[in-house]
């Protein structure tokens, strides 16, 4: 998994899954721009990049909104070309309850975040990867992507929804050498994680999680983090329109 050179963008980049990810690339030689909405944790997060040697520039955006995402796009090809992979892994969990107290501005932040940011994000690295005969893209869904799960309506919509336009993006631009591809998380220690239970600590969560899981422990972003390069690199060449849970 060689990236030498390769210009990769990752969302959602300033902790979690998505700087797992921006890490390990630059370990294998990618140039990452690092969106993200917060400056000081982008700042941060670059600065840990480039202390171990990573190519990267952190840009500061809100995904859901599209002037600004089409503004960072722009930002991160001046500093390194156009993209050769996109890893669109922003995301928002939403609130938890029941549906019939989910409010429709609620509903509707959600899915421009989830769903309606990766979709413009696609359209704008889906032309030089096309003109280019190669390209990979990742976007980050969830085992929500595939079963319904109670009170929190809006997250599941749009992972479904997520997941739907992976799989179609992906039967449309194979004939064009682009591949596009859908990771599951499961149950992984992110911050995001955190915020099912704000009143529980994260050791409390870890515990009872640990319980729903076969391996009897919850995943590391550092785990999921060789799958999205897996499937950006050459070696997965001939994988395409796949969800593959973690």
């Amino acid at each position: 998994m060689n990236f030498s050179g390769r210009h990769i963008i990752v969302t959602g980049a300033s902790t979690g899954i998505g700087f797992a990810t921006a890490r390990s690339l630059c370990r294998r030689g990618a140039h990452v721009s690092l969106l993200a909405r917060s400056e000081d944790k982008l700042i941060k997060a670059v600065g840990s990049l480039e202390r171990d040697g990573g190519s990267a520039v952190q840009i500061a955006v809100d995904v859901s909104d599209c002037d600004a995402l089409m503004a960072a796009f722009t930002k991160a090809e001046q500093a390194f070309g156009p993209a050769q992979g996109l890893f669109a892994n922003a995301g928002a969990i939403g609130e938890f309850g029941p549906v019939t107290e989910c409010s429709n501005a609620l509903f509707d932040d959600v899915l421009r975040t989830n769903i309606t940011s990766v979709f413009w994000a696609i359209k704008r690295v889906l032309p030089s990867m096309i003109e280019r005969k190669k390209g990979s893209i990742v976007v980050t869904g969830s085992l929500a992507s595939e079963r319904g799960m109670p009170g929190n309506a809006a997250y599941v919509a749009s992972k479904h929804a997520l997941l739907g336009l992976a799989r179609a993006v992906a039967s449309e631009v194979a004939v064009n050498g682009v591949r596009v591809n859908c990771i599951l998380p499961g149950l992984i220690e992110t911050p995001m994680l955190a915020a099912i239970d704000p009143n529980a600590s994260i050791d409390a969560m870890r515990q009872i999680l640990s319980k729903a899981v076969p391996q009897g422990r919850v995943g590391t972003a550092d785990e999921v983090s060789e799958l999205v390069c897996f499937l950006l690199s050459d070696a997965a060449s001939h994988i395409t329109a796949q969800s593959i849970a973690v």
